[in-house]
Parts: C-alpha cells; sequence; structure tokens
C-alpha cells in the first residue's frame, strides 16, 4: 500500500511539472499518442514473442532472458497505456531496455554465438565450401 502512494505522489508531481511546462493540449495529445502506441506495442506483440521464441529455439537467449524480454514489452505497453507521464517514462524506458536486449542478441546471431541450424545443434560437422547439386543425366531413350 506504502508503495502504491509514493507512486501516486510521484505521479502527481511529475504530471503537475510537465503539464504546466507544456500546456494542457500538449498533455492531452501526449496522454492519447501514448496510449495509441502502447496499443500498437500489444498489436504487434505477436511478432515480438515470434522473434524471441526463434532466438531461444536457436540457443541465442536462454529462458531466463526470453522472459525478462516479453515481460518488459508486456508490462512496458500497459504502462504507456495508462494515463500519465511517471508511466509514460516508465513505459518507454522498458521498451528501450528491449530494443537493446533484441539489438545485442541479433549482434551475437551475426558473430555466431549461437546455432542458428539444426544440424549445428546436433554437433554434426558441416562445409562451408561445399557447393550442393544435383545431377540431372539426359537419356535420349526415354522419350
Amino acid at each position: 500500500m506504502i508503495y502504491f502512494l509514493l507512486y501516486l505522489f510521484l505521479e502527481v508531481l511529475v504530471s503537475v511539472e510537465v503539464s504546466s511546462a507544456i500546456g494542457g493540449l500538449a498533455t492531452f495529445f501526449e496522454i492519447v499518442l501514448s496510449a495509441f502506441l502502447g496499443v500498437a506495442i500489444l498489436v504487434n506483440f505477436r511478432k515480438t514473442l515470434i522473434e524471441n521464441l526463434t532466438a531461444v529455439s536457436y540457443n541465442c537467449i536462454d529462458l531466463e532472458q526470453f522472459q525478462k524480454l516479453n515481460l518488459f514489452t508486456l508490462i512496458g505497453a500497459i504502462l504507456l497505456i495508462i494515463p500519465g507521464f511517471l508511466t509514460d517514462i516508465l513505459g518507454t524506458f522498458m521498451q528501450f531496455s528491449v530494443i537493446t536486449s533484441m539489438i545485442v542478441n541479433r549482434y551475437n546471431v551475426k558473430s555466431g554465438k549461437c546455432n542458428s541450424s539444426f544440424e549445428e545443434q546436433n554437433n554434426i560437422p558441416k562445409d562451408s565450401d561445399v557447393i550442393d547439386v544435383e545431377i540431372i543425366e539426359h537419356d535420349s531413350t526415354l522419350k
């Protein structure tokens, strides 16, 4: 209960300061814009979830990172939908931490630190210099 009251007190302080600085109309547009941004993040969450599941399946991230990435995305989107400047700031920071983690994970994929194919996961050596081809013989007797 004390944390909720502390949050409410900080939210009122931040909202009054920012609203008095930017004005009522800009405050209204900020609240509406952040709510649309939060809804858009929730709508596109399926794509983010699929990317994170793929990263887990290729051992690019572990399950703890997977949970954190998805949890921060959801909580950040919900905080963006809730009106208030403090919640918008916290929601935005949560989204940026997810973006930063995804950039780091994609860098790890390109540097070869995770398994990107089924053969590599089963420790089957793969020749990178070999080109697979199919030879088709034309037999004139098959007309």
